[in-house]
């Protein structure tokens, strides 16, 4: 039941006044059109039993109230994800950026990188996505595709022998970064690094490429990848990287569509609604 979910559930703020209604009508009594105010109670039992105050026995309104009551739970939209969703895809570009300095790329953090930079494609939900490496530079692998898979087999191969040169300039990843996506709306960058070179050049790069509308991620791999939580807007352990995906996967426009939870949930509530027909239909009997 972990996918049951309500799509209006504002409505439930009416079952409280429904039930504060229903426990006054029980503390009231049953009522007798008027005539219990100027009628003894025996007289009214003798009226009763002679049938010239039909119906009055029981707790009025009790109907009426559980139809509200089930209209309302209609209201709140009660839904299961539908088997025949569409996928759908957002319109902005993901761009990787991989750190490929020595302290990835001999360690066991190279490892932890690609399987990271792999979760990124499996999010990337249908959206563009490409690829840059740096060290002491930055360098375009592949600019945003729409088959992500064309990635894979070039991230499989990443090794300690791929960068002509050493060291680790995230700066210049950052500003490779920020020319690659300048005529992309909604953009990504998900840098996937161990934190090392981050000094202020690469802070102020950080801050020009967010200034730009793109939303940076960072996905920390080896330890002491606790400073790069401050830089990008959404971190996480590259071992963990449950919160980025979950982001990158979501829609990319920032304004949510009141169209879409009819396209990936099935709505429930016409059908408790029409329940309340159950207890509407027994004010209509006929009475003897």
């Amino acid at each position: 039941m972990s996918d049951f979910i309500l799509l209006r559930p504002w409505w439930l703020a009416a079952l409280p006044m429904l039930l504060a209604i229903v426990l006054w009508n029980w503390w009231r009594g049953p009522t007798a059109g008027g005539w219990e105010r100027v009628m003894s109670p025996a007289m009214l039992a003798a009226m009763r039993t002679l049938g010239h105050l039909r119906g009055a026995a029981g707790r009025p309104g009790l109907a009426p109230l559980a139809a509200a009551g089930l209209i309302s739970l209609g209201l709140c939209g009660p839904a299961v994800p539908r088997a025949d969703a569409p996928l759908l895809a957002g319109s902005g570009a993901i761009l990787i950026a991989i750190d490929m300095s020595p302290s990835v790329t001999e360690s066991g953090a190279m490892a932890d990188a690609q399987a990271a930079a792999a979760g990124v494609l499996s999010a990337a939900n249908g959206r563009p996505v490409g690829l840059l490496l740096y060290s002491g530079e930055a360098y375009e692998v592949a600019a945003p595709t729409a088959d992500p898979a064309t990635l894979e087999s070039q991230i499989a191969v990443l090794g300690p022998d791929i960068m002509p040169s050493v060291g680790s300039r995230p700066a210049a990843a950052l500003a490779l970064a920020r020319q690659m996506l300048v005529a992309s709306r909604d953009a990504d960058l998900v840098l996937i690094s161990d934190g090392g070179g981050f000094d202020d050049a690469a802070r102020a790069e950080a801050e020009r490429l967010v200034g730009s509308g793109v939303r940076l991620s960072v996905l920390g791999v080896g330890e002491g990848t606790g400073a790069l939580s401050a830089l990008g807007s959404s971190f996480a352990p590259a071992r963990s990287p449950g919160p980025v995906l979950q982001r990158l996967s979501s829609r990319g426009s920032p304004k949510p569509d009141p169209v879409l939870p009819a396209l990936e949930f099935r709505d429930l509530g016409p059908f408790v609604a029409a329940l309340a027909a159950i207890p509407l239909l027994s004010l209509f009997r006929r009475r003897l």
